[in-house]
Order: structure tokens, then sequence, then C-alpha cells
């Protein structure tokens, strides 16, 4: 099985085994299904794993870009999607987001239907902030690993991750252009839980 592959590869080329877990990929599956997705923005790339689940969702004429900092990580993943069957529905983009979201704000691109982020938590705001220009009224923007097990409530948390996410919930909370909800999740990589926002208004 293809997905079992990218598990394994992630293993194989000593990535950080952080992937999305199965029931989580075919959350994002059914939802960009749900949402009638034909494009598609994706933060964190890793070996693929999140990135097959999303694209198989997509139609034939659909787009999915995925944004991936580090090289030999989009490496891998390409060599995924290839074998996925989905080169020509994916793009990787190689680079920090943070230096790449601009070039692509300013391509002219139609909306993104669906965005999912999971990349690292100390941006999360700033990923926020792009995915909001980079949608429409009606998109969805996803963020993954928002619960921490928990320990998202620790105001005095030293975690960076933990911060970053502190800092996206506040700017959640004070955005007019969306609404949202955080789910709490358990499957096989633990306690944890996403956001799940709808923009609402341009």
């Amino acid at each position: 099985m293809v997905l079992d592959a990218v598990l394994q590869s992630t293993i194989d080329a000593n990535l950080p085994t952080i992937n999305v877990a199965p029931n989580q990929g075919k959350f994002l599956h059914i939802l960009a299904q749900i949402q009638g997705a034909r494009r598609i923005l994706e933060f964190g790339t890793l070996a693929g794993y999140s990135t097959i689940w999303l694209a198989r969702a997509l139609p034939a004429d659909g787009k999915l870009i995925t944004l991936e900092a580090n090289p030999k990580h989009a490496e891998v993943a390409q060599g995924n999607i290839d074998r996925a069957g989905l080169a020509k529905l994916v793009e990787i983009r190689v680079g920090a987001a943070l230096k790449t979201l601009p070039k692509l704000a300013t391509e002219g691109q139609e909306p993104f239907d669906l965005i999912f982020i999971d990349a690292d938590k100390v941006n999360i705001p700033e990923y926020f902030t792009w995915s909001l220009k980079l949608a429409r009224r009606g998109s969805v923007i996803v963020v993954d690993n928002v619960v921490r097990k928990g320990a998202v409530i620790e105001a005095d948390s030293p975690d960076e991750n933990i911060q970053g996410v502190r800092r996206f919930n506040t700017l959640l909370a004070d955005e007019p252009r969306v609404k949202a909800i955080t789910i709490q999740t358990v499957g096989s990589k633990g306690y944890d839980g996403l956001t799940i926002a709808l923009v609402i208004s341009d």
C-alpha cells in the first residue's frame, strides 16, 4: 500500500516520525471531499503522507501546493508522490514558508479552497495570517497540533511551540473573518487536537 510505504520511507530516510496519524489523514481526505476542494495549500510536507491523503481527494484538474523547508524532506516526498501517481496534481515548493509565501501571493493564483497548516508551531500565527490572504469566503483552514496534550492551557510554559499555539488562539479569537472550533483528538500519536476555521467574509 502506498501510504504504508510512505511511513516506511520516513523511517528509512531518518526523517522525524511526525506524520499525521492514519485516522487524521482519512479525516483530512473526507474533509477535502466535503469541501469539494479543487485547490489545496499545505504547510509542511515531510514525506508526503498527509499530502497524498489530501491530493487523493482532488478532481483530475485539481492542484495541491505543499510548502517544505527541508530539501531532504522534499526529495523523499517527491518520490512518494510520484509513486502514488499524483505528480500532476502536487507541486512541492522548497524553502522556508515565510519566504516562499510572498512569491505565491504575487503569482495571481486562484484562492485555495482548503488550507492545512502542519508545520513549525512557532510560526502558526503568521501562517494563519497568510492563509487568510490566500483564501476566499467559504475556504476551510485546518491547523494541526493545537492542544499539545493539554499543555496549551499553560500560559507560562517555556515551550515555544505551546506559546506559538497560544498566540494563534489569541489571533483567532479576535479574527472576525472566520468562525472556528478546536477538536481534541486521540489516536496512534496520542492526545492532541486540531482547529477548523471557516472563512466567512473577505
